[in-house]
């Protein structure tokens, strides 16, 4: 059984599942990809790992740092992609990386001379727990906000929320963030 419930965020309102008192899921209303890896019977019921998700996500928005740890998390996907989403979780508040360094690390982790960035871009635009796995801290190796889910505004908004120096990121003419 999975169960849901739904915050409402300055970014919009926000759907959480759990199954097993684990979070599996928090999608911004709209986003791609929102709902996609549920596959059992779903009711609406707040669960603890709900309410405590809940209460991360108000310090998040009041602009504290809550550490992922405080939740018990279970991304549901292939290893790769929780090998990818386990790097994300690594980003500090404040800071940035690219997909490219994303993929050297999971190339140097797996023995491999290189690993495609877009294989990394596929993995990091599958997070099912957005905003607490912080996938809106990716960004394109020459500081093009590409390639957030939820949306390029949402992205900017999350950014500038955590107080990341933007000067150096712009918005992409065309691409995946549009």
């Amino acid at each position: 059984m999975i169960y849901t419930t739904h915050y409402k965020s300055p970014i919009g309102d926000i759907l959480l599942a759990s199954q097993n008192n684990k979070l599996i899921g928090l999608w911004i209303e709209g986003q791609k990809y929102y709902f996609s890896c549920l596959k059992d019977e779903i009711k609406e019921e707040e669960k603890e790992i709900l309410i405590k998700t809940k209460e991360w996500l108000d310090r998040y928005f009041k602009g504290e740092k809550p550490s992922i740890n405080e939740l018990d998390l279970n991304p549901l996907g292939s290893d790769f992609r929780k090998g990818v989403w386990k790097i994300l979780c690594e980003i500090p508040y404040g800071e940035v990386i690219t997909y490219k360094d994303i993929a050297f690390t999971i190339a140097k982790q797996k023995g491999l001379k290189k690993m495609s960035s877009q294989a990394i871009g596929n993995a990091v635009s599958h997070n099912h727990i957005s905003i607490i796995i912080p996938c809106h801290r990716v960004v394109g190796s020459n500081g093009s906000l590409t390639g957030y889910a939820g949306g390029i505004d949402k992205k900017i908004y999350l950014l500038k929320h955590e107080k990341v120096n933007m000067e150096k990121l712009f918005i992409p003419k065309k691409g995946t963030a549009l």
